[in-house]
């Protein structure tokens, strides 16, 4: 499986002849555009967790001929970007639902902002979990009556994950947070059942250098954080290799 980092939590996962877009909203590096214009693969589902600028753009209103399907977070239906799409091939997830087709199911999380995440299972087995905007959002400058909000609503949430797997998970570790920026990730890795994890939320910062305390529960979990748009790794039997 090759993963391709577009920008911020836009990312490209191409196994076998179907090809997966989350949260394309730019793509600088122009790496979406060649592969969908090569044309190497059979199936192409282009996801989008909700309708922030920079996680939904309509320059994917491009791939329209060669996609099999938009699944696009439910709030997006609410916004005039999505009329430029073409109504047929678009399917809307709330929450706690399901969607299949020919090799590919998907379920949709909650987010702890707007929108969904998405569980991606492909027919040879592989799972992808894209986190959207689902995190422990703790702003410092928030009362701290919201920060405890922030935080139930986050692990209210993993509870509702109970039994969940993935190989590969792309979570945010926003530098925004300052200091509570791995409180959500670290979480999720002690909750989740994750093979790998890939950092996202992070344009206009450095790469991620986990804390002492992180990779105590992470368990020497494999970890990607993206700089330059168009990094590639290859995931293969449970490593991210260049």
């Amino acid at each position: 499986m090759e993963i391709t980092y577009l920008l911020n939590s836009g990312f490209m996962v191409k196994e076998g002849k179907t090809l997966l877009i989350f949260d394309d909203f730019e793509d600088p590096s122009g790496s979406a555009d060649r592969a969908v214009d090569a044309g190497d693969f059979d199936r192409l589902y282009i996801f989008a967790s909700h309708a922030h600028f920079d996680h939904f753009g309509t320059h994917i209103r491009a791939y329209s001929k060669q996609a099999n399907r938009y699944i696009f977070g439910n709030d997006i239906k609410r916004t005039k970007r999505v009329k430029v799409f073409p109504p047929d091939i678009i399917t809307f997830m709330k929450k706690y639902t399901t969607w299949e087709s020919d090799g590919i199911r998907v379920w949709a999380y909650d987010s702890t902002d707007i929108g969904v995440s998405f569980l991606v299972e492909l027919d040879s087995g592989t799972r992808i979990f894209h986190a959207g905007d689902f995190n422990w959002w703790d702003w410092k400058e928030e009362t701290d009556s919201n920060r405890r909000i922030a935080k139930n609503t986050f692990l209210r949430q993993l509870g509702r994950m109970e039994g969940f797997s993935a190989d590969v998970s792309f979570f945010p570790v926003d530098d925004r947070l300052g200091e509570s920026n791995e409180l959500g990730v670290t979480e999720f890795v002690k909750s989740i059942n994750t093979k790998t994890l890939i950092a996202m939320h992070r344009m206009n910062y450095p790469r991620w250098t986990p804390s002492n305390y992180f990779k105590e529960n992470a368990r020497e979990l494999p970890i990607w954080s993206p700089l330059i748009p168009g990094e590639r790794r290859i995931y293969e039997d449970g490593e991210l290799k260049e």
